[in-house]
């Protein structure tokens, strides 16, 4: 991808969540225990890219997504659209940006109204933005159920009546219907079958060509993420370990986290599997995190100066960033 302005700009995001209390804590006169969600977390995305956001459960990633389109607001930092800090959006255009920034969510049931057929969802959303003239609403209902590639007759139908590979298609209709410069799809097939799964992700290639769409693509499955991105994102315990392209991050990585989770990837064939744990030691507690590096605990090139100092993302070659103190990491030895 050349370097352009980003559309989307993260800096120093942090979002805490309230943690378990109890009355002797309370009695005691210590501070509330706060869950560390994300910390300081910094990107860029760029217009018409597919970025990868991955880790292991309960990283961050999805916390990001939703402070990205404002279900959530962050403590701390600030995400700017097109150069605009989304926190400080006039009625206007918050509502203009709540319509070019769209989000699909993982379960495609629970996102959908069950009490409302697809005509109904699909008109609701065009309705409420004012995307058509009341009389073409039916007309775009139509064209909307074509470009998921879903029949005409489902218009009536109920959610339910629906495969899951369908409800995410018609949850994709239903963003797309708003006409959004961005979609932040978060582990959008992770809920279908295998063999669903390709299909969605094909088809949400197709649309990004065919619409101009920029792509955030949030999930676990690091083939996916490779088939479908052209940057990555490595987080970890609410940080972002390596930021590159696709093909660098999964062929030279740049930091030992990345390189783990290479590593314990499944592979397809049983001759190349890996009998050899990826990382060691315990997932440290969001509740209170490490000093120095979060992966240090766990990771075999440790040495003390991790411990103690936080390491920040630095240049690693073009267009590849990695938050380790050993900068030659991966730079000679880079077949995983």
């Amino acid at each position: 991808m050349s370097v352009a302005t980003p559309i989307i700009s993260v800096d120093g995001v942090t979002k805490r969540f309230a943690g378990p209390d109890s009355l002797m804590r309370r009695l005691s006169g210590k501070p509330p225990l706060a869950v560390h969600a994300l910390n300081e977390v910094s990107l860029d995305v760029y217009r018409g890219e597919t970025l990868g956001i991955v880790g292991e459960s309960g990283c961050g990633k999805s916390t990001l997504a939703r402070c990205l389109v404002r279900l959530l607001d962050p403590d701390g930092g600030v995400i700017r659209f097109e150069g605009k800090d989304i926190s400080h959006l006039k009625p206007s255009e918050r509502r203009l940006f709540n319509r070019r920034v769209q989000m699909i969510f993982q379960d495609p049931y629970s996102s959908l109204n069950p009490r409302m057929t697809v005509s109904q969802i699909l008109g609701e959303a065009l309705f409420v933005h004012k995307m058509r003239p009341k009389g073409e609403i039916p007309n775009r209902i139509a064209e909307l159920l074509e470009l998921v590639r879903l029949p005409q007759d489902a218009a009536g139908r109920y959610p339910h009546e629906f495969s899951g590979g369908q409800r995410q298609r018609i949850g994709i209709a239903r963003a797309l219907a708003v006409e959004p410069d961005v979609i932040v799809a978060d582990e959008l097939v992770s809920a279908l079958d295998v063999s669903v799964q390709a299909q969605v992700v094909n088809l949400l290639l197709q649309l990004q060509e065919q619409l101009h769409l920029t792509v955030i693509f949030v999930a676990h499955d690091l083939r996916l993420v490779r088939h479908i991105s052209h940057r990555v994102a490595v987080m970890y315990l609410g940080q972002v370990m390596e930021i590159s392209t696709s093909e660098a991050l999964f062929t030279s990585p740049r930091h030992p986290y990345s390189k783990a989770l290479l590593d314990a990837a499944p592979e397809l064939d049983p001759a190349h599997r890996s009998r050899t744990a990826a990382t060691r030691g315990e997932l440290p507690s969001p509740l209170n995190l490490p000093p120095g590096c979060p992966f240090a605990g766990r990771c075999p090139h440790t040495f003390d100066r991790c411990r103690v100092e936080r390491p920040m993302l630095t240049s690693r070659g073009p267009e590849h960033r990695a938050a380790c103190h050993l900068t030659d990491f991966g730079a000679v030895d880079a077949s995983i």
